[in-house]
């Protein structure tokens, strides 16, 4: 299969000159607006050609809005499943008849997902609060919520499977990608509260926990989610934020003594990104420092490799942390 980068034509998606008076979106907007990240968008444009950015008539860089929302309307894709390569060489009308595909199959996620029985997260109910009173409304009622069902319940069987319904309802165009942001803010909000008494009297136990994100995953609302688990675990949290190079991972997990290094992928960031930095942290950290990989990235799916061990669902969190602890206790004759 032919993977090269295509030449640039002025047919090519992206390529056409900006002719209208509209004013281009740099790429810091682009990412706000689209849930893409920067380098996501950069490695798009050297792989695949698309998107390009073109300049205005001051010879500014940026994107007009219309490849924008071109740009959403893939991620909507991507978030059901659909592979970047594909897509992004569809016409504008073939996209929309993949995206209405997509629409037709989201909507029993949308609604709480297929279980029998009331959600402990009811993605109606976030809309509504969100809707109604704005992201301290939502706030307030994840705290209801936290308060009804305690910390670990409300990340395995609240916050994950509400986050999978909040994506679907922006994949199929329920809700704007600036309630999608707001939604993120506010969960992150209420986790990190709910985390601090724990922390502060917690009495550590291995492995310590080193948690980020690989470059070019800018989604972290699932390694905090993961830092809630493990602290209820009593283990040690090191928290690097998202995009770290895997140079400092390296030099972090040497310098603090790290036993695990936490890694969160979610759909948006392409295989070709994720396995490369995976294969990449793999051969420059020590043996004996083990890497946990989990997120919703198809990439993840039956992967095998010596010294990652992928976790899904995120309850096996409680698992991985009693392997670790059971395989480092000294043997008793």
């Amino acid at each position: 299969m032919d993977t090269s980068t295509p030449p640039p034509s002025d047919s090519a998606p992206g390529h056409e000159r900006h002719r209208t008076g509209e004013p281009l979106l740099s790429i810091a907007a682009v990412e706000r607006e689209t849930g893409l990240g920067k380098d996501t968008l950069r490695a798009w444009e050297r792989r695949y050609g698309f998107p390009v950015p073109q300049r205005d008539a001051a010879g500014v860089r940026g994107y007009p809005p219309a490849l924008v929302g071109r740009l959403v309307l893939i991620r909507r894709a991507l978030l059901a499943g659909e592979r970047p390569g594909r897509l992004l060489a569809l016409p504008p009308e073939r996209l929309d008849e993949v995206l209405d595909g997509i629409a037709r199959r989201v909507p029993a996620l949308v609604r709480g997902g297929p279980h029998a029985g009331a959600p402990v997260l009811d993605v109606e109910e976030a809309i509504v609060a969100l809707r109604a009173g704005g992201a301290g409304a939502l706030r307030h009622w994840l705290t209801l919520g936290l308060a009804r069902t305690g910390l670990a319940t409300f990340v395995v069987e609240g916050i994950a499977p509400l986050t999978m319904a909040v994506g679907a309802a922006w994949a199929c165009g329920r809700i704007a990608v600036y309630e999608e942001h707001l939604y993120s803010e506010a969960v992150q909000a209420v986790l990190r509260s709910a985390l601090l008494p724990f922390q502060a009297g917690l009495e550590a136990r291995g492995p310590n926990v080193l948690l980020t994100t690989v470059p070019g995953e800018a989604h972290g609302l699932g390694l905090l989610m993961a830092e809630a688990l493990l602290t209820l675990q009593a283990c040690r949290c090191l928290s690097l934020g998202l995009q770290t190079p895997v140079a400092d991972i390296v030099a972090a997990a040497r310098a603090q003594r790290i036993d695990v290094v936490a890694l969160s992928f979610s759909e948006s960031l392409p295989a070709a990104q994720s396995l490369p930095a995976l294969a990449e942290l793999r051969s420059l950290l020590p043996a004996d420092v083990t890497i946990w990989a989990g997120g919703a990235s198809a990439a993840l799916r039956g992967l095998r490799v010596a010294g990652i061990r992928v976790i899904a669902p995120l309850a096996e969190i409680g698992e991985a942390v009693a392997d670790w602890r059971r395989d480092r206790s000294p043997s008793v004759d």
